[in-house]
């Protein structure tokens, strides 16, 4: 059931916080150098600069329409999504993602309950399901945020839990197994029934993440009625096992389900190493699931509140 709440009584100014990310133009220039060298390394590849930096010039271009449409009066910063792990967001932020849809998510994890306004700079480029707005919409939309007229849609986020108090937060999907393309062995238990499993991991998906990386698992069996996904605003999580297989130590009875009602999926790794979790596809913030850890993964207390009007 979609869950659809206001945004919270503000007693002073508050402050928004623009969250972007380097465009690839900015990446060439960081690893080449200059721009000649740029449009010469992706000319020796077949490959246009002019692609790459038109981009970036749409990008930029929608940064400053939202910089100029900012209520005077507001506070304001800006944060690179390579630091939001350093960026200490305020319980009155208002927190504006321009860029794609994955950049939501990256920043998710990092907030306690304050509003995300997710904004789309290139339409033909993203897709925008979770950035539902165009640019020019962020004046109208801050305003609605501070009068309490906003319209909020909270989206279910996933948990890991270490046996050692390490955790880590998801909105889309967490990825467990193995860090190269070693199989993952460890026992899973799950609604009463354990096993053994050799396979290329899991993936456990939140309602908003069901229809990204899990999806294309396999499409069959995701789409065959055995299983079917929770929807975005599902207070639920689906868990698919990647390629199971089957043998005298390992079985494969346990290969999907719905998480939900406050149950937990539990792990033990049996791997002497290369064990990870990770989560909305970022590899460097991980936790070690290496032999003998014991994880419990199901539904976060946080949530994303995302502004849908």
């Amino acid at each position: 059931m979609t869950t659809l709440t206001t945004a919270p009584n503000r007693t002073r100014t508050p402050r928004v916080v623009i969250v972007a990310r380097p465009t690839e133009y900015t990446d060439l220039l960081l690893r080449l150098g200059t721009r000649a060298q740029a449009e010469f390394w992706l000319a020796s590849r077949e490959q246009s600069l002019d692609v790459v930096e038109e981009r970036h010039q749409n990008m930029e271009d929608a940064r400053d329409r939202v910089r100029r449409a900012l209520p005077r009066e507001w506070r304001r910063a800006e944060v690179d999504r390579d630091d939001l792990d350093r960026f200490l967001f305020g319980p009155d932020d208002v927190v504006v993602c321009l860029g794609q849809d994955g950049l939501v998510a990256n920043t998710a994890k990092y907030l306690d309950g304050q509003p995300v306004i997710g904004l789309n700079p290139d339409p033909a480029l993203y897709e925008g399901v979770l950035a539902l707005h165009e640019p020019e919409a962020i004046t109208d939309l801050l305003l609605d945020v501070a009068r309490d007229r906003a319209v909020v849609e909270e989206r279910t986020m996933v948990v890991a839990r270490l046996d050692d108090g390490q955790r880590l937060l998801a909105l889309n999907e967490l990825f467990i197994g193995h860090r190269s393309h070693q199989s993952a062995r460890y026992r899973i238990a799950f609604g009463g029934t354990h096993e053994r499993h050799s396979s290329s991991g899991l993936i456990v998906a939140t309602g908003t993440g069901a229809t990204g990386w899990a999806r294309s698992i396999d499409g069959q069996r995701a789409t065959a009625g055995r299983l079917v996904p929770p929807r975005p605003t599902d207070a639920r999580l689906a868990f698919y096992v990647r390629e199971p297989w089957p043998s005298v130590a390992t079985g494969t009875s346990i290969t999907e389900g719905l998480i939900g009602g406050g149950a937990w999926l539990k792990l033990v790794s049996e791997q002497n190493h290369g064990g990870v979790v990770f989560g909305d596809g970022i590899e460097d913030d991980r936790l070690p699931f290496d032999w003998g850890r014991r994880l419990e993964i199901g539904c976060a207390e946080e949530r994303l509140r995302l502004v849908v009007s």
